[in-house]
């Protein structure tokens, strides 16, 4: 690999775990604790996330149980979780709360692969002006007499395959990802 990949290798590193991050979001008709990631609850006066805040079981395929450390925050973290319109139900039992994941419909599966392929594509788009900054800066190293013409021919092939597997691992993760949403 070259020096100018090198470069902006950390650049690619989070592109995609910026994208692995974003499509964990999203409900797949299975219980899966990330989706509360984003849940924020109002308690002892600030926002907090809900995970610093109780413990949040996976207790099968359709349901999870989240049990705050506190007690008198289970309603704060209830009307979080609400607020939060995860399209999830939320039962509370008194010491804790259950949220009940209902059963997907084919429509809600395919806004939700709709809102899966919009990602992948804004990962896609970072990518290409990541690839972008290096072709320039192989092109400006061979204007300034740094590199030779046949040095800035072999380093931007390099860089196309680069992009061409930083494209495929991307895709192959969507693809994990629609699968999952998509199976029933």
């Amino acid at each position: 690999m070259n020096k100018y990949i090198e470069q902006k290798q950390e650049n690619f590193t989070k592109i995609i775990d910026f994208f692995t991050g974003e499509i964990s979001k999203l409900r797949t008709g299975r219980a899966n604790a990330s989706i509360l990631d984003s849940v924020l609850v109002n308690a002892y006066g600030s926002n907090s996330s809900l995970s610093t805040l109780a413990s949040i079981t996976v207790q099968n395929a359709n349901s999870m149980i989240v049990a705050t450390w506190d007690k008198n925050i289970l309603k704060d973290a209830e009307k979080g979780i609400v607020e939060a319109n995860l399209g999830v139900g939320v039962v509370n039992e008194g010491d804790k709360l259950r949220i009940i994941i209902p059963q997907m419909t084919e429509e809600n599966r395919r806004e939700l692969v709709k809102q899966l392929n919009e990602k992948h594509e804004a990962s896609r788009i970072s990518t290409r002006q990541t690839r972008d900054e290096i072709k320039q800066t192989i092109e400006d190293a061979e204007k300034n007499k740094e590199i030779s013409e046949d040095d800035k021919f072999r380093f931007l092939k390099e860089l196309e395959e680069y992009i061409h597997n930083k494209n495929e691992e991307l895709k192959d993760i969507r693809d994990k990802k629609e699968n999952d949403i998509m199976t029933i």
